[in-house]
């Protein structure tokens, strides 16, 4: 007679104890309800009228076919009849397990906001933050799919438990020992939330769904009653605060595309800080010579140009699973957007593409684009990828709004990310490289490193005309008409006109060398195919011989890796 919930199979036969096989049917029908959507379920009935995708769909859509092994496929509650018959099962909520994407393994952690909107009370213990454990131990990706609080706290848990607690980390601690050692990924695809938003920042790349996701610390209940605002859940953290602010990277259209990108984003990168980034068969050459490189910039320095299209003739025109036949995948093109970072590959080989848009600010980099410099940067050196800086620097935002923001302050932490990188850097300059800003960009290895550039080069402490303004005014301010200023402004210029030529400084020997801009790709891939073979191998063994690559030494709070 079966008295517990260890025996709730419905129609099971007679267990005569000579072997396994009844115990295990019982466990294939909690794992076929669990795995089987309740079409009657109040939460599954919210989740599909929000448009959204059920959890299991989300992971089928974001892992190879058939890749899928649960960890946990039964962490949760049975319901069963008077005769101790299955009736049901109350999962956690949270699924979590091993998967493929493009045929690497990976930990995927799913949040199941069907049940108990995804709050610690609907969860079992500590499942994803075990599972973020395991991914650090493999030495495989983590991906989340977050949807509600992620297991966070709600006051519901004080009734179960008889008792308020003191918070504490909820796991987010296995978080960043995660991120030393293995990309982590966020899907943000419903209302992130507390635990959930922390998350989310917790990571190397966030996307998040155009109009289905919002973040916030609390929700528009919490605010109301802390501060009195009442906001709709998009007001308060919809994709045009939180995309244009960099607490996420990215934004997608929907959870399909999503999904996508995190698959894009994972294909440039290393399963760990201890492999090279994975190298593919290119079928685009690399003596490609694109002919509207010698004018894609103007002869005219104040004329903008489209940077994107730059990089896209310069790096493969293959290999890119996301985008539109370039390998160029971007990251953060709606935060800090005088500055251009994302991912591409020359001749099969990964690389990070650091440049800016001279279509925002003149390119100027702002405090918002020192913050997206060195979180690229960073994300670069960690996992070994060597990165492509395309120079067209005009120098550090300037007025009263750059200073309140900080920007020299932010300015300096990603002068200090380009120094520091131990990450091979191939810059080439297009055009400009001025000031302070001009000189972390154009010489990064402080004169160590591979440096070229183009016959459109322009640099220097400042540039030209503001130069003149500052280093000639008294002569101009002495000038008795506007006309006579301008004539005099004219002429000075004329003086500086011959120096400013890049030629003049390469007879000095200030520039390696002049290259002809359709030869770029070539040059660039050499380069990168020589810094796999000789370079990148050294660093990967010195991370090895620093972290124990067998898990004989500990990495952050003592987690074996």
């Amino acid at each position: 007679m079966p008295s517990d919930a260890g025996n709730t199979g419905k129609g099971m036969g007679h267990d005569d104890g000579s072997n396994w096989e009844v115990p295990l049917e019982e466990m294939r029908a909690q794992q076929r309800l669990i795995r089987s959507p309740n079409l009657e379920d109040p939460g599954y009935i919210r989740q599909k009228a929000n448009n959204k995708l059920w959890v299991r769909e989300r992971i089928a859509a974001l892992l190879d076919q058939d890749s899928f092994a649960e960890v946990g496929s039964i962490t949760g509650r049975p319901v069963v009849d008077e005769e101790g018959n299955l009736k049901s099962f109350v999962p956690a909520n949270s699924v979590t397990g091993w998967g493929r994407v493009r045929g690497r393994k990976v930990f995927v952690t799913a949040d199941d906001f069907s049940v108990r909107g995804g709050h610690a009370d609907g969860g079992i213990g500590m499942k994803a933050p075990y599972g973020e454990t395991l991914a650090l131990r493999a030495k495989v990706p983590l991906i989340r799919l977050l949807d509600g609080s992620s297991g966070g706290g709600s006051v519901a848990t004080y009734l179960t438990i008889g008792a308020t607690y003191i918070p504490g980390l909820a796991g987010l601690g296995r978080s960043m020992d995660a991120m030393a050692a293995v990309p982590v990924v966020s899907a943000l695809v419903g209302p992130v939330v507390g635990l959930a938003a922390a998350k989310a920042a917790i990571g190397h790349f966030s996307v998040m769904v155009k109009g289905l996701s919002q973040l916030f610390a609390a929700g528009p209940p919490v605010v109301k009653q802390a501060t009195f605002e009442d906001l709709s859940k998009e007001a308060l953290g919809g994709w045009e605060i939180h995309a244009t602010n960099g607490t996420v990277d990215n934004v997608a259209t929907s959870e399909l595309d999503a999904f996508q990108q995190i698959r894009a984003f994972l294909s440039f990168l290393p399963s760990s800080i201890f492999h090279l980034p994975p190298v593919i068969s290119s079928s685009d050459s690399i003596n490609r010579r694109e002919e509207d490189l010698i004018s894609i910039i103007p002869r005219r320095r104040a004329r903008p140009y489209d940077i994107r299209k730059l990089i896209r003739l310069i790096v493969d025109v293959d290999g890119n699973p996301y985008s539109d036949g370039s390998s160029f995948f971007e990251i953060g093109a709606t935060w800090g957007r005088s500055i251009v970072t994302g991912f591409a590959r020359l001749d099969g080989h990964p690389v990070g593409v650091l440049s800016s848009d001279c279509l925002v600010n003149g390119g100027a980099i702002d405090a918002f684009g020192s913050q997206k410099t060195t979180k690229f940067v960073t994300l670069c050196n960690h996992f070994g990828l060597p990165i492509l800086n395309l120079v067209d620097q005009p120098g550090f935002s300037i007025g009263s709004l750059a200073e309140r923001m900080a920007t020299i302050r932010h300015g300096a932490a990603a002068m200090a990310a380009l120094y520091t990188a131990a990450t091979p850097i191939y810059t080439v300059i297009l055009r400009r490289a001025f000031g302070v800003a001009g000189g972390a960009f154009a010489d990064p290895d402080d004169g160590t490193g591979t440096r070229v550039s183009w016959p459109s080069g322009d640099w220097g402490s400042l540039p030209l005309e503001g130069g003149i303004e500052a280093a000639y005014k008294r002569q101009l301010d002495a000038t008795n008409s506007p006309e006579e200023r301008e004539k005099l402004m004219n002429e000075l210029l004329a003086q500086f006109e011959d120096v400013r030529s890049p030629m003049k400084t390469a007879h000095k020997f200030g520039i390696e060398e002049i290259i002809d801009p359709r030869d770029t790709r070539r040059l660039a891939c050499e380069w990168v195919a020589h810094m796999y073979q000789a370079t990148l191998p050294q660093l990967s063994t010195y991370k090895q011989s620093m972290y124990g690559v067998e898990g004989r030494t500990s990495m952050g709070r003592g987690y074996k890796l």
